[in-house]
Parts: C-alpha cells; sequence; structure tokens
C-alpha cells in the first residue's frame, strides 16, 4: 500500500514534464516555421504576402519557411576564404583536373550555320509601259536560265508606233548617220537633232524596248510591228505573269530575273561570338551534300536581332561559279576568328548559378576556395575572365559541380547549426521587405 503511494506521484510528475517539455518545445518549433513569403515555383524571384496563383504559369505559390531561407542563404552564400579539402582519392573519384588561368591570344574556327540567298541588288525585273497584247513567249518558264538580251516574248503594243517613227526621223537628221550629208547642217542644228535622238530613245526604253532592239532598229531604219521582251542579265527567271494571248496593261510587271553570279548567304550568331566578326574576313563555305567548298568574305552585320534567340544575323558575299550556291540552299561556314589577348580558364572550370559566376581555386594542396569571376568572350571550350582571377593560379577545370557540391554541403552543414539564431533575423528582414 505504501509502495502505490510513492508511485503514483512519481508517474504524475513523469507525465506532467512530458506536457511541459512538449508545451516550451513547441514555441520554437512554430518560430522556426514561420512562413516568410510565397514564391513562384517557375520564377522564384517573384515574391507574395500571402498564398495564391502565380501570374505567369498558373501554379501555386510556395511558401518559404524562416529555417529553409537561412539555410538556403547560407548555401548560396560562399563567401572568399571559405575553403573546401578534398583527399587526393576521392579527387581521382571525381575526375577533378586541374588547369592554370593562362593570357594568351586566341585564334580559332567558328562554324556557323547559313542559308543562300540572292542578292537583292541583282534582282532585275522587266516592266512594260504601254497597253499592249502578248502575241507569244520562248522559253521563260520559272527557274530557266537565260542570257542576256534573249527574247522571252513578243508583244504588240500601237504606243510605240509614233515614238519610234519619231526616233527614225530625229536619227536620219544626226549627223554621222547614214546617208546624211554633214556638210548641209549647222552645229546648232545637228546637237538639237542629238538630243531628240537620245530623249526618243528614252522613251522607248521607258516603254518597254530594249537597248537591242532600239539598235537593230537603228541599223535597219524600219519601225518594227513588234516590241521584244529580253532579259535583261544572264540569269535565273524568278517570277513570271505573262502568258500567250493574255492583254498587258502599261506598267505590267512581266518577269523577275536574278543574277546569281554572286549570292548572299545568312548565317546567325549568338551571345558576344557577334563582337570578334568584322566585315571584309574572309570565310569558306562548304555544301555538307555536294562536298565541295567556296571562298566567301562577310560583307555587314544587320542591325535586326531575333527577338526569340537574340540572335544576331551576318551576311556574307560569295562568287558562285556553275551556279552551285542556289536560293534557300543550307550550307556550313567556317570563320575564321581572332580575339584580343585575356586571361582565360577552360570553359568546363566556370560555374554559373545564374546570379553570379565562380571558379575554385586551389589556395594549398587539396584544398580549394570558391571565387566569384566576370567573364568575357567565350571561343571553343575557353572562356574569358575579366576580373575575379590572376595569372598562373590553378582551378578546377574539371569535375567542378561536383565540387561545388561539395562546398555546398559543407555550407549546409554551417547553416544547419545556426538556422535556429538566423530564423528571427531573417524573419525580420521578410517583414522589411513585404512592408
Amino acid at each position: 500500500m505504501k509502495k502505490a503511494l510513492y508511485i503514483v506521484p512519481l508517474i504524475l510528475c513523469v507525465i506532467g514534464g512530458f506536457a511541459v517539455g512538449r508545451y516550451l518545445a513547441h514555441p520554437r518549433t512554430a518560430s522556426s516555421h514561420q512562413v516568410l513569403y510565397y514564391v513562384d515555383p517557375m520564377h522564384p524571384a517573384y515574391k507574395s504576402a500571402k498564398p495564391g496563383k502565380a501570374p505567369d504559369c498558373g501554379m501555386d505559390l510556395v511558401p518559404v519557411y524562416a529555417d529553409s531561407a537561412a539555410s538556403a542563404v547560407a548555401a548560396n552564400d560562399l563567401p572568399a576564404g571559405s575553403g573546401t579539402e578534398i583527399a587526393p582519392g576521392v579527387q581521382q573519384l571525381y575526375g577533378i583536373r586541374l588547369a592554370k588561368a593562362e593570357r594568351q591570344a586566341q585564334r580559332q574556327s567558328m562554324r556557323l550555320f547559313g542559308r543562300v540567298q540572292a542578292e537583292d541588288t541583282r534582282i532585275f525585273r522587266v516592266d512594260f509601259g504601254a497597253d499592249g497584247y502578248v502575241k507569244e513567249t520562248k522559253n521563260d518558264s520559272v527557274g530557266t536560265h537565260v542570257a542576256k538580251d534573249q527574247h522571252l516574248a513578243l508583244v504588240y503594243s500601237p504606243d510605240f508606233l509614233a515614238v519610234a517613227g519619231g526616233y527614225l526621223a530625229a536619227n536620219e537628221r544626226t549627223p554621222g548617220a547614214p546617208n546624211t550629208a554633214k556638210d548641209n547642217v549647222s552645229t546648232a542644228t545637228a546637237a538639237q537633232n542629238s538630243a531628240s535622238v537620245l530623249a526618243r530613245a528614252d522613251r522607248l526604253r521607258n516603254l518597254g524596248m530594249s537597248d537591242a532592239q532600239i539598235e537593230e532598229m537603228t541599223q535597219t531604219k524600219k519601225l518594227p510591228e513588234d516590241v521584244y521582251i529580253v532579259s535583261p542579265v544572264d540569269g535565273f527567271i524568278l517570277t513570271r505573269t505573262i502568258s500567250p494571248g493574255m492583254r498587258v496593261e502599261r506598267m505590267t510587271s512581266l518577269y523577275s530575273v536574278a543574277d546569281l553570279s554572286k549570292v548572299w548567304i545568312e548565317a546567325e550568331v549568338f551571345g558576344r561570338d557577334a563582337q570578334s566578326i568584322h566585315p571584309g574576313t574572309p570565310a569558306t563555305v562548304s555544301l555538307p551534300d555536294a562536298g565541295q567548298t567556296l571562298h566567301a568574305s562577310i560583307l555587314s552585320i544587320l542591325p535586326d536581332a531575333d527577338p526569340v534567340t537574340h540572335a544576331v544575323k551576318v551576311r556574307l558575299e560569295a562568287e558562285n561559279p556553275g551556279f552551285k550556291l542556289r536560293p534557300g540552299m543550307f550550307v556550313n561556314v567556317d570563320l575564321p576568328v581572332s580575339l584580343p589577348e585575356g586571361l582565360s580558364v577552360p570553359l568546363d572550370a566556370v560555374v554559373d548559378s545564374g546570379m553570379e559566376k565562380r571558379v575554385y581555386v586551389e589556395t594549398s594542396e587539396n584544398r580549394f576556395e570558391a571565387r566569384s569571376v566576370q567573364t568575357g568572350w567565350q571561343l571553343g571550350d575557353r572562356i574569358q575572365v575579366v576580373s575575379g582571377l590572376n595569372e598562373g593560379d590553378v582551378v578546377v577545370a574539371s569535375g567542378t559541380f561536383l565540387v561545388d557540391s561539395e562546398s555546398r554541403l559543407h555550407a549546409d552543414g554551417h547553416a544547419s547549426s545556426s538556422s535556429a539564431a538566423a530564423a528571427p533575423h531573417m524573419a525580420k528582414i521578410a517583414e522589411h521587405r513585404m512592408n
């Protein structure tokens, strides 16, 4: 009976102590799990003071707690001097390779993907400046290769008769023309007649008569019944709008002919690579299917950029012997690029977190330190370091992300021990920012 009197109070004390412990522990847990704000899971930079939907993707906003925020700050903040020691065996297992930051000039070949286009300055439009009737056409289908002054169509138009008759009459009166008595014509009259011949010849050209037919009319002294529509250059017919029996009206466009002896090639360049390209730089164009190469040079860098990819277009000009390059064809462009001397490291040495770029420098044997850097040009497997490194610094060139993960693990261990103390401070900061 006496034993029961001692046991019952003991049990009540144990239960009471457990309850008090739970009660005292609860406020600390609630404080460390206080919601600071809500973020967009796709874009963490967006913050909200209350739960809801993300404005861009419609997903539920995710809460950020005080303890997780403190841990995240400690993990992401890798200050200079926070070294990480990795044993040689672990380095070998990770495949960690070291390299020196070197100052050197870069000259490499940049490979671009280009598309062939006809030069707009070499596309000629054939217009007809009078009303007429198409009698016939010959070898004028789209894509046909035509020679300069080759007859494409025959058009009848009465508008030419009066102008052509005036041209023949003025040409007969011009000194130097066949069967013209030079001694009976004064100098003033000769100049007037010569001007009249030139004016009527220009009028015939404006109506649509070719120089070849005007010369033929001058030699034969016969009034032509029809007008020959000829190709203005050696090239390919791009468009055709007439057919036999069709009536044409004044200023109708009949053909467009492209001279493809030279062509343009447009290629896209991304990022800072465009800064290393200059007009006049020679390039090599290769046809993937034919296995042939041609020479080209950069003509200009176009001012507009793609709104999605932010790529800049580079225009090259290439000779086109044998018309191997056709509009719409895709080709490879090899462009030699020279960059000024600068401090550079292997491309894999730089860790880009989005907010900053950093490298891991070997400060002593088997010990690595995170160091924030600013980068410049990137070419091949090298990237320029503008600030943050000195020449001769040894950096992690391979296995960098493993070293970065190891450093974050150390930072997480440090953050877990200090998160309780940092939670109230983080809560005050978040409250200040939200207000």
